[in-house]
């Protein structure tokens, strides 16, 4: 069963990274991006609720399988694992918070609706071409792709090499 188990844990990762894709293409598509029709149209092509159904998802698919995973090897004994676990909650949390707090900015300066909180607000009067460039200039993308990319690259180095 550990098998079963380890290879849905990585298709779940597989499945993730395919779909998470596209908003870390969109991410730095938009440092150089002033016309507001063109940024709405890249912020769009992500973030339908299909593509944020299977995003969280394969998330999901990938958590739930990787922790049974850990019991069907008997790992949860192993620093590892728990280093694993704790790295992957920070990470999906620090990209939640940098990215969803400066692209609901991106969307209220070029008049398109926007989350608050849980709430979604609707769209406002898009700010000047000065403000939204200031923003754009702004962009948390090179952060995000290290947070992201770098500590998923730990993670995988603590699952390959089992260090502790």
């Amino acid at each position: 069963m550990y098998k079963l188990w380890l290879f849905l844990h990585i298709l779940g990762a597989l499945t993730f990274f395919y779909t998470h894709g596209m908003a870390g293409l969109v991410a730095f598509r938009l440092r150089s991006e002033r016309d507001p029709g063109r940024i709405r149209a890249l912020l769009e092509s992500y973030s339908t609720s299909r593509m944020m159904g299977l995003l969280y998802g394969s998330l999901l698919l990938l958590l739930v399988a990787g922790v049974i995973a850990g019991f069907a090897g008997h790992w949860w004994s192993s620093g590892w694992i728990w280093i694993s676990l704790v790295m992957l909650v920070a990470i999906v949390a620090a990209m939640y918070m940098i990215a969803t707090r400066y692209y609901g900015q991106v969307r209220k300066s070029i008049g398109t609706e926007y989350m608050q909180g849980s709430r979604t607000i609707p769209a406002e009067p898009p700010a000047s071409p000065e403000e939204i460039d200031s923003l754009l200039k702004r962009s948390p993308a090179i952060l995000i792709f290290i947070i992201g990319y770098g500590g998923m690259a730990v993670i995988l180095f603590l699952m390959i090499f089992k260090p502790f």
